[in-house]
C-alpha cells in the first residue's frame, strides 16, 4: 500500500485550507508518479503535484497538490479528518 495515512497538524491544516494541499505519510519506497497514481485512483480526483521529503522519524511524507480547489477539503472530509 502506497498511502499510509494522513499527515494532520496545523501546518497541514494551512496547506488545505489556502493551497488545496494535503500531506499524508507513505511507503517509504514508493515514487511520485505511483503515489500521484494512487491518490487518483482512490480519491478521484486529478494531482498536479507531489513533493516528497523525509521526516525526522525516518517516514517518507508527500504533499499532493489538484486542480479543484476544494479537493483537498473533500477528501479530507471522506476521511473523517476535517
Amino acid at each position: 500500500m502506497v498511502l499510509k495515512y494522513p499527515h494532520a497538524t496545523e501546518k497541514a491544516t494551512y496547506g488545505v485550507e489556502n493551497e488545496s494541499k494535503i500531506q499524508f505519510v507513505v511507503d517509504r519506497n514508493a515514487t511520485k508518479p505511483e503515489i500521484k497514481k494512487a491518490v487518483e485512483k482512490m480519491f478521484g480526483q486529478q494531482v498536479t503535484s507531489v513533493r516528497t521529503m523525509m521526516t525526522t522519524k525516518g517516514e517518507k511524507k508527500a504533499i499532493i497538490g489538484f486542480t479543484n480547489e476544494k479537493s483537498a477539503e473533500e477528501i479530507l472530509s471522506r476521511l473523517g479528518i476535517m
